[in-house]
């Protein structure tokens, strides 16, 4: 089964690390990502990447046929997906295995969702 793995965190910290590497926290001194070269090489991470900071988002609406365009995320919150995975796992308590180990989640939230088949 599929699964969206959906890294939030909140956005003071998320606009903090903007000008980090791809994948800063978790990382190695040498650069190395632990979580991601064990979830690539088990052929569990599907497609995954970092996103850009929701200033730099648009939520689109459709009303009574007029296009209604927002800057930013749909929703206000205190924290932001900054990034995703998808996951190839057999089940949804062994995707949750998987964002568990993932660095994040010791300081920010990581939502576990499946796709419609």
């Amino acid at each position: 089964m599929k699964f969206m793995m959906l890294v939030c965190v909140e956005e003071e910290r998320f606009e903090a690390d903007e000008t980090d590497a791809p994948e800063q926290d978790g990382a190695d001194d040498d650069g190395s990502f632990p979580w991601l070269d064990d979830v690539i090489a088990r052929g569990i991470r599907l497609d995954g990447d970092r996103l850009k900071p929701p200033r730099e988002a648009r939520t689109v609406a459709v009303r009574d046929g007029e296009m209604l365009v927002s800057d930013g995320p749909f929703a206000e919150t205190k924290e932001v997906i900054c990034g995703y995975d998808v996951l190839e796992c057999a089940t949804i308590e062994e995707a949750v295995q998987v964002a568990a180990a993932h660095p994040v989640a010791a300081f920010g939230r990581i939502e576990v969702r499946p796709f419609w088949k």
